[in-house]
């Protein structure tokens, strides 16, 4: 499997050469030549397989410069109850991604019951197995730069701490997070994990990201490398689940599912355009956003308008406060044809702060070939949806997954079964559940009293040369 740069890059690299790089070196993102595509009989063959072994057979269509006793090594590794067991009491750890059955034909996929109680735990373990196994193989040192709108920096840190040659510089909105999700960040102590408090958004803080990974010689120089899902490791392992919720909620390969999920930065989505156009049978990806609905307005309009800080909304559901998808190039490419050219142009546009419109072109009419639809949803609407939800089967669901579950309702159809991706449990956003229904939610006792512990990171402003400073003083 070789792969390419969204950008049109001619050198063309393997998996374990793109995975500690983060962006191909003309500032695209790494997709394959080709999207591998299951037979009939494979996809039969993995209906039966646990979470492991569809991992396995998943990414080893991706990493296939991975010895296969090496990648199934670190698939076990990462995929155990073990791992997987701080979530609901009722739930099935040993099942990894448990499907619950809200109402017939309705369901919810647990993905929350990692070690940060977040979906991001699913891929983030993985690459953090996979940082080690690479770094140990070339005896090199990683400085990880991420960014965060919540989850994904506490995800990383967690995957990351104690990892041999890896340390981690992790930005994120000064003050913009919930309670929990700051305290899981900053309360953590390990020497290799470092997090800077950027004041401004979200997308100020992965402009910043992006950024330093374009400067190609500071990159190279201080070995730079991403965990956001701008890394192709990151989106390949979510794949998998869908994989999973597929079977889960199926008796046959002949029936079609519908998955609604939460989304901002785009990765979490575009993992299940990747499992449909393997072969998986998805009917319909349905796009939720909260508020910032800048993807939203793309799928209804054919208009990409990233909005500035100032027009970049603070919600009730922070970790879909983002303005500029980073993930969305990988999908753009594949709508206009895998032609780089276009991508080129479309994204000079939006890298000078302006947008595109694909509305009058032979491209946007694919976007129902792709099987994409999209919805938003408001705090008002949150409230309700946490509340209904609990008032009719007395199950909690976090603010994000509100959202997700409100806008897949909106688009349900008879037919398929709806699958709505959870994204956190309830606790990590204690005062918007308090708010709906007037009670705490349930918290894993090793995330007692979280909010009290000693916190330590450091606040910076909007600007690269300050953190890559901050970088060379602590490398």
């Amino acid at each position: 499997m070789q792969y390419l740069s969204t950008r049109g890059q001619a050198a063309q690299k393997s998996f374990t050469q793109i995975l500690l790089g983060g962006l191909m070196e003309d500032g695209g993102l790494a997709l394959p030549l080709a999207y591998p595509t299951l037979t009939a009989a494979e996809l039969t063959a993995m209906r039966g397989m646990n979470y492991r072994e569809l991992a396995f057979a998943v990414l080893s269509k991706f990493a296939d410069d991975i010895p296969a006793a090496d990648l199934q090594a670190l698939v076990d590794k990462t995929y155990t109850a073990a791992v997987y067991c701080n979530g609901r009491p009722d739930s099935n750890a040993e099942d990894i991604t448990p499907l619950r059955e809200i109402e017939p034909g309705l369901f919810l996929q647990e993905l929350s019951n990692g070690p940060t109680l977040a979906f991001k735990d699913m891929a983030m373990q993985m690459l953090g197995n996979l940082f080690e196994y690479a770094l140990g193989k070339s005896g090199e040192t990683l400085n990880i730069l991420g960014a965060t709108s919540g989850d994904t920096g506490s995800s990383a840190e967690y995957a990351m701490r104690g990892k041999r040659g890896v340390k981690v510089f992790m930005l994120s909105p000064y003050g913009k997070m919930s309670a929990f999700q700051t305290a899981q960040m900053f309360s953590l102590q390990d020497p290799n994990i470092f997090n800077l408090a950027v004041r401004g958004v979200f997308d100020d803080a992965q402009d910043i990201v992006k950024a330093v990974s374009n400067d190609l010689a500071f990159k190279g120089k201080h070995r730079i490398g991403t965990v956001n899902s701008i890394n192709w490791a990151r989106v390949v392992s979510q794949v998998v689940y869908y994989f999973k919720g597929y079977f889960a909620a199926t008796k046959s390969n002949s029936e079609q599912v519908d998955f609604s999920v939460p989304s901002g930065n785009f990765g979490n989505i575009c993992a299940g355009h990747i499992a449909r156009m393997m072969g998986l049978p998805i009917r319909k990806l349905i796009l939720a956003t909260n508020e910032n609905d800048v993807l939203d307005e793309f799928f209804r309009s054919g208009v990409y308008r990233p909005r500035g800080s100032a027009e970049t909304h603070q919600t009730s559901s922070p970790s879909m406060d983002i303005s500029k998808a980073s993930n969305f190039e990988r999908f753009v490419f594949d709508l206009v044809g895998r032609d780089p050219a276009v991508v080129r142009e479309l994204w000079a546009a939006v890298d000078k702060g302006g947008a595109f419109d694909l509305s009058n072109t032979p491209y946007f009419p694919r976007i129902e070939e792709f099987g994409f639809v999209s919805g938003r949803s408001s705090h008002a609407d949150r409230i309700a949806t946490i509340r209904r939800v609990w008032e009719k089967h007395q199950l909690m669901i976090d603010t994000h997954t509100a959202d997700g579950l409100k806008v897949g309702l909106e688009h349900r159809e008879a037919g398929a079964a709806l699958v709505v991706l959870e994204t956190a449990l309830p606790t990590k956003f204690e005062e918007t559940i308090v708010e709906a229904l007037g009670q705490k939610p349930w918290r894993p006792a090793a995330f007692a009293n979280i909010e009290a512990l000693p916190q330590r990171s450091t606040v910076v402003d909007v600007d690269v040369q300050q953190v890559k400073d901050f970088i060379v003083a602590n490398t």
